[in-house]
C-alpha cells in the first residue's frame, strides 16, 4: 500500500524534510524557531512550511503544512504557521516568485557576521566567492519578522541575482530555485562565514580576491553541473540508511 497516496508534492516534501533533518545534524537550527519554505505553484504563492513549534529533527514529509501566501485567513487555520514564518516567508513568496525555496536560520557563524558593524562577506576563498555580488546586507533590523518587517525584507530580494541576505543583528536567509540549490547555499554560506570569522580572528591582513576572479568564481559556482542536486541526493541517501522517518 502506498502510504503517500493522498499526499501532495511528495518528492518536494521529502527533499524539504531532508533539509530540515540535515540542518539539525549540522547544528544550523535553533530550538523550535526558524523556517524553511518551498513554493509548489508556478506563481510561487502556494508553499510548504514547517508546522508551528515543531523541532527540525521531527519534521517529516507529511508534517509540512501547505498554505497560500495570498489567503488572509491563513493565520486562523488550526494548523496555522508561526506568525513570524507567515510574516517573512509569506511576504517573500508573494513578492519574489524567483525565490522558490527560502531558508532562514540563526546559525552561529552567519549570525556572528550579522552582528558586525560591516556584515559584508568578502571573497577571500572559493566558498566566500560563491556569494560575491550575490548577497545583500539588511542594515535596518526592526524586530521579529512579523508582516511589516517581512515585507521590508522581501523588497531586498527583488533582484534575482541576490541569493543570500545577511539579516543584520538577526541571522541569514538564502533562496534557491530548488531545495537542493537553497540548502547547498545555506551550507556553504555558513562555511564561508566561518572561514571569514576565523580569518579575522588571526588579526592578519586578508588576501581578498580581485573583482574579476571573485566574479568568475561566483559564475563558475552557478554553472557547476549538478553540484547542488548531487549534494542533496547524497544527504538523502544517508538519511535513507540512518533516519528514514523523514520521508514519512
Amino acid at each position: 500500500m502506498n502510504r503517500h497516496i493522498n499526499l501532495t508534492h511528495i518528492d518536494l516534501r521529502q527533499d524539504l524534510a531532508a533539509a530540515f533533518r540535515w540542518a539539525v545534524r549540522l547544528n544550523l537550527h535553533e530550538a523550535v524557531a526558524n523556517h524553511f519554505s518551498l513554493a509548489v505553484n508556478p506563481e510561487g504563492t502556494r508553499f510548504l512550511i514547517n508546522p508551528n513549534g515543531r523541532h527540525f529533527s521531527r519534521i517529516t514529509a507529511s508534517s509540512l503544512v501547505e498554505i497560500d501566501a495570498n489567503d488572509p485567513a491563513t493565520m486562523r487555520r488550526p494548523d496555522a504557521p508561526d506568525p513570524t514564518a507567515w510574516g517573512l516567508h509569506g511576504a517573500i513568496h508573494r513578492a519574489c516568485p524567483h525565490a522558490v525555496c527560502v531558508m532562514h536560520v540563526h546559525s552561529a557563524h552567519a549570525t556572528v557576521l550579522a552582528s558586525l558593524a560591516d556584515s559584508r562577506l568578502p571573497a577571500i576563498d572559493q566558498n566566500t566567492a560563491m556569494f560575491h555580488n550575490r548577497h545583500v546586507v539588511d542594515d535596518h533590523y526592526g524586530g521579529m519578522a512579523f508582516e511589516a518587517e517581512g515585507e521590508r525584507c522581501a523588497r531586498l530580494l527583488a533582484d534575482p541575482k541576490i541569493t543570500a541576505m545577511v539579516m543584520g543583528n538577526h541571522g541569514v536567509l538564502v533562496i534557491g530555485r530548488t531545495v537542493a540549490e537553497a540548502f547547498n547555499r545555506l551550507y556553504y554560506f555558513e562555511r564561508a562565514a566561518e572561514t571569514y570569522i576565523r580569518a579575522l580572528q588571526t588579526g592578519r591582513p586578508l588576501r581578498i580576491l580581485p573583482e574579476e576572479i571573485a566574479e568568475k568564481t561566483a559564475r563558475e559556482w552557478e554553472d557547476y553541473p549538478g553540484f547542488a542536486a548531487a549534494h542533496l541526493r547524497e544527504l538523502r541517501a544517508i538519511l535513507d540508511a540512518e533516519d528514514p522517518g523523514y520521508a514519512d
